[in-house]
């Protein structure tokens, strides 16, 4: 299926287990100051091809999207032991990355980056997709339809 083709219906996220949502993001907040922020800017999609082509390191998917003056992504992660593995590691474009930031932002308030992580259990989550493209937890793991027995949030959350 197309990327952006629309699914008619109501579809929910399938995904046995636990798993991680992990949200980061960066803020220009001088958006002047170019040579403070691109580095930034274009490590995070290095960051995404490497992990889309290396599946074993963990990340189930990712979505970015922009607001303003703040870029977000969200990822679905295997779990937390390979987020954290992946973040880690000095082989992986992460830590280089991060280490660079510091050396160029500092605590000089040119940019800001932030991130959320969320350990998600097992039968702790729940997703409805209407007359959309597959996205989000659907798209990083399997797109269902809503059927009976997951007609409701709680029913779909309790599966």
């Amino acid at each position: 299926m197309n990327r952006h083709q629309v699914q008619n219906g109501r579809y929910t996220a399938a995904i046995d287990g636990q798993f991680v949502v992990f949200i980061i993001g960066m803020r220009f907040n001088k958006l002047w100051k170019i040579h403070k922020w691109i580095g930034a800017f274009v490590a995070m999609p290095r960051m995404l091809r490497e992990l889309q082509r290396s599946p074993d390191k963990g990340m189930l998917g990712a979505r970015m999207s922009w607001g303003g003056r703040t870029i977000t992504v969200i990822q679905y992660w295997r779990g937390f032991d390979d987020l954290e593995a992946f973040a880690k590691n000095p082989s992986d474009p992460h830590l280089p990355a991060w280490r660079a930031f510091n050396r160029r932002v500092g605590k000089s308030g040119d940019v800001g980056v932030y991130h959320e992580t969320y350990r998600v259990g097992s039968g702790q989550h729940e997703s409805v997709y209407v007359n959309m493209p597959v996205m989000g937890l659907a798209e990083a793991t399997t797109s269902v339809p809503v059927g009976k027995r997951r007609d409701t949030a709680r029913e779909r959350m309790v599966r």
